[in-house]
């Protein structure tokens, strides 16, 4: 009887082992429906809680829900705050600490509202009744009597059910842009909200936007972020301003820098502003934010970040303000790190292998941010003393079932002898010494970098049997201006250096199959995918996103009008640059390619004409092509079907060209 009972004890026992150690698998397109997002982390003023914005996928309702959680300082407490079908975001403390306000379009609303929750709990009671505009930033005063609203005017107003549709009218330079779609003359503008009368004055006028408002520590002033010259639409200009918080006050303009200012933030004792401000003078897209610094009295600014040679972001003051802390973008990662106004020297805080954003501040000193990992999406970190402490583990669940590809790092050469550095993520189950079909799938930008950080698109790829490379290649930012601004003017030369160089390595090292590579990309990734197949048939396959080739045909047509007239120069009279640089369109019966075209209908950041054409180019030319067009999606992709779908065919598109090839 004893031997029967431990038998059937060790057979429950193993059982239940068994099922709680369940084998893992290959990540793949359905885990889009799994992988939540967080965002916009708050830190509470008495520092004992985080609040932040969790994004999850609806299956059902085929949308991603967000809503309002909030995580204890010490880790051991998840609470969430919203959760209704309609979405909440930028949550953000009152100053007492006791509410946290968010914002959400409620009920069936038309337009979003501020909306204000007990912290203790409750439901969320609306604050704010906004008519005829858009709300797009608000911040309680330091009094929390007051909010200032940003409010972008519309024609909203009139809500009659009959409402007949009107024409769209344009007298503006830039006229379109992704997403908003075209651009009518309705500015944004700041307005005073008082908490308890819930009155709602008019701070600023005028033809401008006005963005980004901060209150100074006194609670008397607005810094905001404006460009106010003459034609706005022709200039990357915006400055620092300040206006006293009260109705009929005049504003003042501290910055004169004829180049992109933004981000302000006051010093602790609102004697300083530091803020972001772009190396050039004019447009250029290969530029990079510096930190500066200026006196509230305006004055000469202080540059204190230019000796690095990187961008930097998200500046924060510390506590006793003798500090800034920054994001610096830096070959494959991004740091936290500090400078000091009076020494311009920055000590590096935490680094490593990984990807920080976002920074908030704690009344202890520490810092808060966002840090992804190659194995670990986005999860909300504490810093303290240079050391990181993870608070939420939302990603715990998705993470459990899966097996994830490596990823590593690795230099290649150009021809050239450019240094680039990439990354090879490799399938789990890879063998050892064996030559694999090989990806490259390019990032966009072109000012963007391939970092330390989870890579749901290359994860996917691997883990269906594939070595994917990323190649950081010029153009990219993390490795200084001169590096960024090698391709201006000359698109699809040494990016397609960069990449054959990428393939060359990896071939050599006996990684890559060379008789089964293939290449894709989105945005710049897909214009560069175009520019690699018209100069080197060594690939197989082609997944083509939202690119495009002849470039004089996408004058006026994207929103991209700034780059044209500042990079390239005006169509009619740099005739033979927008010919070169439209080469794979006017060379396509070079391509030998396999290649498959993808778009979202309503992108105005790379319109579909540009897939469009090249599409019917290798028709035309008899080149197997497939062209498809994601209904209502703007440049990215935001319905999780049609996620899941772009990843489904791009399996399908390389497999059939690479995985069939003996």
């Amino acid at each position: 009887m004893r031997q029967t009972l431990l038998f059937l004890t060790l057979f429950i026992c193993s059982n239940a082992l068994a099922q709680t150690i369940a084998p893992k698998r290959p990540i793949n397109p359905t885990d889009v429906y799994r992988l939540s997002s967080i965002a916009d982390p708050r830190v509470s003023p008495d520092g004992n809680w985080v609040a932040y914005v969790l994004s999850s996928v609806d299956s059902a309702k085929n949308k991603r829900n967000a809503d309002v959680w909030m995580m204890s300082w010490d880790g051991q407490q998840s609470v969430q705050l919203t959760n209704s079908p309609d979405g909440e975001s930028q949550p953000r403390w009152s100053p007492d600490g006791k509410y946290l306000s968010f914002v959400s379009a409620r009920n069936g609303a038309t337009s979003s509202q501020i909306w204000l929750m007990d912290r203790r709990g409750g439901e969320g009671k609306q604050l704010t009744m906004l008519k005829g505009g858009d709300l797009r930033d608000y911040a309680w005063s330091p009094d929390g009597k007051q909010m200032v609203f940003a409010i972008k005017k519309s024609d909203s107003g009139d809500t009659s059910k009959n409402k007949l549709p009107k024409p769209i009218v344009m007298d503006r330079y830039h006229f379109k842009q992704d997403v908003e779609g075209y651009l009518e003359r309705y500015p944004t503008h700041l307005y005073l909200f008082d908490v308890a009368t819930k009155k709602l004055d008019t701070l600023t006028q005028g033809d401008y936007d006005e963005t980004s408002p901060v209150w100074s520590p006194d609670g008397k002033q607005i810094a905001f972020i404006s460009n106010r010259t003459a034609e706005p639409d022709r200039n990357q200009n915006t400055d620092i301003w300040v206006i006293d918080a009260k109705k009929g006050a005049t504003i003042k303009q501290l910055t004169t820098w004829e180049g992109t200012e933004s981000a302000p933030t006051w010093s602790p004792d609102g004697q300083q502003i530091a803020y972001l401000r772009t190396s050039a003078p004019k447009y250029d897209m290969y530029d990079q934010n510096i930190l500066a610094v200026i006196s509230k009295n305006g004055g000469e600014p202080m540059l204190l970040s230019t000796a690095i040679d990187r961008p930097v972001s998200s500046p924060k003051w510390t506590k006793d303000g003798q500090s800034i802390a920054v994001l610096v973008t830096d070959d494959r990662q991004r740091y936290v790190a500090t400078f000091s106004p009076k020494t311009k020297q920055m000590a590096k805080v935490i680094g490593g292998n990984r990807s920080f954003s976002t920074l908030e501040s704690h009344p202890s000193g520490a810092w808060v941010s966002l840090v992804s990992e190659p194995q670990l999406p986005a999860e909300i970190f504490a810093i303290e003393n240079g050391n990181t402490r993870r608070l939420t583990k939302h990603h715990e669940e998705f993470l459990a079932p899966l097996e994830l590809a490596s990823v590593e790092g690795f230099t290649s050469k150009s021809k050239d002898g450019t240094q680039v550095s990439n990354f090879l993520f490799k399938p789990s189950k890879a063998v050892a010494n064996q030559k694999l079909p090989t990806i490259f799938f390019i990032h966009g930008g072109p000012t963007a970098q391939d970092e330390w950080g989870f890579d749901l698109s290359r994860q996917i790829l691997a883990q269906a049997g594939y070595a994917v490379v990323a190649v950081n290649y010029r153009g990219s930012n993390g490795r200084g201006e001169a590096y960024c601004r090698a391709i201006s003017g000359d698109w699809g030369n040494l990016e397609v250096v960069d990449i054959l160089g990428a393939a060359d390595y990896v071939v050599e090292k006996g990684i890559a199959d060379p008789n089964k590579m293939g290449i894709g990309g989105w945005s710049y990734g897909g214009i560069l995918t175009n520019y690699t197949i018209a100069t080197d048939t060594r690939f197989k396959a082609a997944a083509s996103g939202a690119g495009m080739s002849l470039v004089m045909s996408l004058y006026g047509v994207d929103q991209y009008i700034l780059q044209y007239d500042n990079e390239l120069g005006l169509p009619w009279k740099n005739v033979d640059k927008y010919l070169k640089l439209s080469y794979p369109f006017l060379h396509i019966d070079r391509i030998k390619t396999p290649t498959m075209f993808m778009v979202g209908e309503k992108d105005f950041n790379v319109p579909a004409v540009g897939s469009e054409q090249m599409y019917q180019g290798l028709r035309s030319t008899g080149i197997p092509t497939e062209y498809i067009v994601y209904p209502g999606q703007f440049h990215g992709l935001s319905l999780p079907n049609f996620q899941k779908d772009r990843f489904e065919r791009y399996i399908v598109w390389f497999d059939k060209y690479l995985k069939s090839r003996d």
